[in-house]
């Protein structure tokens, strides 16, 4: 009686000990991610704009804060960004390392690496107006690291097939392009009406990814715009611009509007894509709702604060105005932006669990 009574509780607990163990992504389990490679802004960024001369930077205190070893990496948050839960999450590597770091090998680009750069837009005079990389320079990188995969463990061309072919291809952009050139400096709003700007940036986006398929991508994942007008920096702007919202810090309706219509655009584009490049597969990754769903149910993910940053005021601070001078606030997991404009690490996680349930079964289902 007292072998079947052990034998019993041996069970139980062995199928407790089962259901703790953490639940698998199923769709990478199915079809493995061979690496991740991120294209875009600051949202994607992990420090190569620390190699470039620009202000755009943000490889000084405050910021990351709450990275590994409390190191200002260069990713304009305090923390992890969105791409580096998502790589840890697939199992390739615990963060998304920048591809300017002279630290990062051959062998690390096989599972990935980010050419994305802070301050940079689909439209290349966003790029050149702050010196940092256009996307045509960070497709130009990405060419020269496939060289360096092909050389890596004396696989040829067939390993380097191999990772692309697998490969998620990460693409964030657009935002910065609204903000600096289409609502704050009128260089392209003289030019274009918004409609017009909007199909501008699509065209562009639309020949990157065709650049990227004949370098042998197939996984793309698109990123929408966010809800602008949520920005803590426009929300300032807003506040002072005479409407009925002077003063109050209060999402800009209008800019939310144009936000959704890229959006709209994007998406039709991605279905457009995904029917005419054979054996591709092409989703938009929709972050606009996510993050208007944190702003207008923080309580639901821990935020108290959703319209300032943590750095400084909160208001206004981001780059080189967030430095180390700048109060913080005690504790960043309760905020949904870090400076004026970037999320905080916080923020990414749910961003990066929202693409793993959402969009990643689309890409590798």
């Amino acid at each position: 009686m007292e072998s079947t009574t052990t034998t019993i509780i041996f069970f139980l607990f062995s199928i407790a000990n089962f259901l703790s163990l953490p639940t698998p992504i199923t769709a990478a389990s199915s079809s493995p991610v061979t690496a991740v490679f991120a294209f875009g802004d600051s949202t994607l960024d992990s420090g190569n704009n620390n190699h470039l001369t620009t202000l755009c930077r943000s490889d000084h205190p405050p910021y990351g804060r709450d990275f590994p070893g409390q190191v200002p990496s260069g990713r304009f948050s305090n923390g992890k960004l969105a791409t580096d839960f998502m790589v840890s999450q697939l199992g390739l590597k615990d963060l998304l390392p920048a591809y300017l770091d002279p630290a990062v090998t051959d062998q690390d680009l096989m599972t990935g690496a980010s050419f994305a750069s802070g301050g940079s837009g689909l439209d290349d005079l966003t790029a050149t107006e702050s010196a940092v990389l256009t996307m045509s320079t960070q497709l130009q990188y990405l060419e020269e690291a496939l060289q360096r995969i092909e050389k890596t463990g004396g696989s040829g061309s067939a390993e380097a097939s191999h990772v692309v072919e697998n490969a998620l291809f990460f693409i964030a952009a657009g935002t910065n392009d609204m903000v600096f050139n289409f609502y704050g400096l009128p260089t392209r709003s003289i030019g274009y009406s918004l409609s017009g700007y909007l199909d501008f940036l699509l065209q562009k986006l639309e020949s990157i990814i065709k650049r990227l398929y004949k370098m042998g991508a197939r996984r793309f994942a698109v990123t929408g715009l966010p809800p602008i007008g949520c920005l803590p920096v426009l929300v300032t702007f807003g506040s002072v611009v005479p409407s009925p919202h002077m003063f109050q810090r209060v999402c800009v309706d209008q800019q939310n509007v144009d936000s959704q219509a890229y959006n709209t655009k994007l998406e039709a584009l991605t279905s457009t894509l995904q029917s005419t490049l054979q054996g591709a597969k092409v989703a938009y990754n929709d972050v606009y709702n996510p993050i208007l769903d944190m702003i207008t149910k923080p309580a639901k993910y821990g935020f108290e604060h959703t319209l300032e940053g943590c750095c400084g005021t909160g208001t206004l601070e981001v780059g080189p105005m967030c430095n180390a001078i700048d109060l913080t606030c005690s504790d960043p997991s309760k905020y949904l932006f870090w400076d004026a404009v970037h999320p905080t690490q916080a923020a990414y996680r749910f961003i990066a669990h929202n693409f793993m349930q959402t969009v990643l079964p689309r890409l590798v289902g």
